[in-house]
């Protein structure tokens, strides 16, 4: 059974995920922590918690996911693994983030690339992909199916979605990556997004004013 610890860091309010299982293996989603003090949070219940990290994940690398993937390969030696179509968002994220006023780290770049399909594993657990494109060019989501409960980045909030007036955002894209990817999904699976408190499928296809 997969337990989920969720912070929430930066600027914008992003939700960053840790995910173990009963091995005590852990798998960081999202890192958004940017300065000293949510790195020393983060640390602390790391340690408390008695964790070891083996996996780094980005669903997409706009700036505020990403901006701790240089802290947890500091830390734990990680490299994040992503979509390789996710590749020039992070490149982006240098040329910007002096513009929005936030103290970047570069992120290292990926050793192995995540495919649109197929699973990640750590300790007894496994998440399968789910390639999700609107927000960003090639966004994924993380599920784990036995657990009922989708990482969703910022595909698809409560009575919201994700934006996407972003370089490589797409509505149709978006609305379609929703409906065909996530609402396929059984009504009762738990989603834990990008920013603000979790949903469930089945209330986001009866009650989201998007995708009426």
């Amino acid at each position: 059974m997969i337990t989920i610890q969720q912070f929430t860091f930066n600027p914008y309010g992003e939700n960053t995920y840790v995910l173990y299982d009963e091995t005590g293996e852990c798998v960081i989603i999202d890192p958004g922590m940017f300065n000293g003090n949510e790195q020393n949070v983060f640390v602390k219940w790391m340690k408390e918690s008695g964790l070891k990290p083996v996996l780094l994940l980005n669903t997409h690398c706009h700036i505020d996911h990403v901006l701790g993937n240089k802290f947890v390969f500091d830390n734990w030696g990680l490299k994040p693994r992503f979509h390789r179509g996710e590749l020039p968002v992070l490149h982006a994220v240098a040329g910007y983030a002096p513009q929005m006023g936030i103290q970047y780290e570069l992120s290292p770049e990926p050793e192995v690339f995540l495919e649109g399909t197929g699973k990640v594993i750590f300790g007894n657990s496994e998440l399968e992909l789910i390639f999700a494109p609107g927000h960003s060019p090639a966004h994924l989501c993380f599920y784990a199916r036995e657990d009922s409960f989708l990482i969703g980045g910022d595909v698809l909030f409560y009575n919201s979605i994700g934006r996407t007036d972003l370089p490589g955002g797409n509505h149709k894209q978006l609305l379609a990556s929703i409906r065909e990817k996530l609402f396929v999904l059984p009504d009762n699976t738990a989603v834990y997004p990008g920013h603000g408190g979790i949903t469930n499928i089945g209330y986001e296809k009866e009650n989201n004013p998007f995708l009426r």
